[in-house]
């Protein structure tokens, strides 16, 4: 049934204007089509990168064209480093609650896995909603090995993931040239192909064979991350890490204009988000010229270089063109805004710390709902014990901020400030305002630590179920109203 959704609201609409006539503005609302979304994450690329932020040090025209053609997000936050963005971003939890504060590849260091059973599910949310779900890109935080077919559990239909290093699979480390994928059929290297057109063919695929239905889909690129490469469109471009660090970054603004040219092709323009972003900044040994600044990379770090990330989002029937804004957005917020655009109930089983952006988006509102945002979670400060990976810190560092100042919080259970910075006027964040007298300094010092406080005084721990060996033997089952995931014996 939800497999015809847009051809029925259609049918429908066209049968209740003709009995009701003037009543048009009201139906043609009630029976919009959710639109179809497409995620786009770099990984390791700071903002200072794309053009459409004032960068002079590489070309992205395509995705400086999305931002001339909807809105550019000033004031995003993914967290440091990869795995705590990316299961923020999944879980809509922050890693404070779902307990990935650190850095951890599961295919080469094991002893954790991205547990279905633990945590909420953004594709299976969006599946539960009727969407046809996509993913390909960079996983790395389930092992194939042993959990082949994680990326259904997850709720993606289709897939073609570079599995992370398996730890033992020399051929694993390879995500470029000659990479490992892991599919529907099974884990191998692809000789002679570039992992980057590996993915966007099956994106592209899927997209096309699924037009008439909503979808979804998730490109986490491997690239600009190392090992820095050479790519099909510059494969002279020489030693050099800088070079070559640049020309990934212009490989995947590649890949998002041939994804961006498809969906015109397809007429699902209107009916379509884009959303392009990264995971954190950029690695610490690259430097990149912004609007007249010297931007060093700050991947791991809390400072703006290493959690302030790109974020351009095009919507042609909602959005105008050419607009940027200051709203605040943390990647807690992309499970909810999704499932509120896709119709979707949350999970109530679990705490979603994120909130919707989809009024603003839609013109309905004229911020987002969020005063503040947080990011935390970097490095590898975790160690395996009996208990599986256990956390270093207690209680992780983590920085707030409201669309002027922002707040360093220790890594201590008693929630200690440690500095406080003004944005606006210090953007290199250069001056502790920590024992400024200035009452507008103290409001907002006082605002931002009952946030802090706020929080518990332990973070979690990664959560996953131990069971037997025969642990991975489950069934999955799927219908138009519910996601469900059914367990094995243990």
């Amino acid at each position: 049934m939800i497999v015809f959704f847009r051809a029925v609201s259609f049918v429908l609409a066209v049968l209740y204007l003709t009995a009701c006539g003037s009543e048009t503005e009201m139906v043609a609302e009630s029976v919009e089509s959710p639109p179809n979304i497409l995620f786009v994450m770099l990984d390791d690329m700071g903002k200072e990168w794309v053009s459409a932020y004032g960068s002079e040090s590489a070309s992205t025209p395509a995705i400086d064209a999305l931002a001339r053609d909807g809105m550019r997000f000033d004031n995003v936050w993914s967290n440091p480093q990869c795995t705590p963005t990316r299961l923020t971003l999944l879980t809509g939890q922050y890693p404070f609650r779902n307990g990935w504060v650190n850095h951890w590849d599961v295919p080469r260091w094991g002893h954790a896995y991205f547990d279905w059973r633990e945590y909420p599910s953004l594709a299976g949310t969006l599946k539960s909603a009727g969407y046809a779900t996509v993913a390909a890109g960079k996983w790395q935080i389930n092992d194939f090995r042993i959990e082949p077919e994680a990326m259904r559990r997850h709720g993606f239909d289709s897939y073609a993931m570079w599995t992370g290093y398996e730890e033992g699979v020399e051929a694993s480390a390879e995500r470029y040239w000659d990479p490992y994928i892991h599919t529907e059929s099974g884990s191998k290297t692809y000789e002679g192909e570039y992992g980057t057109d590996i993915f966007v063919a099956r994106l592209s695929e899927f997209i096309s064979e699924h037009k008439d239905r909503p979808w979804f889909a998730y490109f986490p690129l491997a690239l600009p991350h190392p090992p820095y490469v050479t790519t099909p469109a510059q494969p002279d471009i020489g030693d050099d890490e800088q070079a070559r660090y640049r020309a990934m970054i212009e490989y995947g603004d590649y890949t998002v204009g041939q994804l961006t040219s498809l969906i015109d092709e397809l007429g699902l323009r209107d009916d379509t988000i884009i959303i392009v972003t990264g995971d954190n900044g950029s690695p610490k040994a690259r430097q990149a010229t912004m609007n007249g600044r010297t931007i060093t990379g700050g991947k791991s770090l809390t400072s703006e270089n290493g959690i302030a990330v790109p974020f351009v989002v095009r919507w042609p029937s909602r959005i105008a063109g050419g607009q940027s804004t200051d709203t605040l957005v943390d990647f807690t917020d992309m499970l909810p805004t999704f499932a509120d655009l896709a119709g979707a109930e949350l999970p109530t089983e679990h705490v979603i710390d994120g909130q919707s952006l989809a009024p603003y988006l839609r013109g309905d509102a004229d911020d987002g709902p969020r005063s503040w945002i947080m990011a935390m979670g970097g490095k590898n400060e975790a160690a395996v014990s009996d208990d599986g990976v256990e956390n270093q810190y207690v209680f992780r560092d983590r920085v707030i901020r409201d669309k002027r100042y922002k707040l360093y919080v220790a890594a201590d259970p008693a929630r200690r400030a440690e500095k406080l910075v003004d944005l606006q006027s210090d953007p290199d964040e250069q001056n502790n305002l920590l024992d400024n007298d200035d009452p507008a300094v103290r409001e907002a010092y006082s605002r931002l630590m009952a946030v802090a406080e706020s929080f518990p005084e332990r973070d979690n721990d990664p959560q996953y179920t131990r069971r037997a060996a025969n642990y991975w033997d489950v069934d999955v089952t799927v219908d138009a109203q519910v996601w469900k995931l059914t367990a094995g014996e243990e």
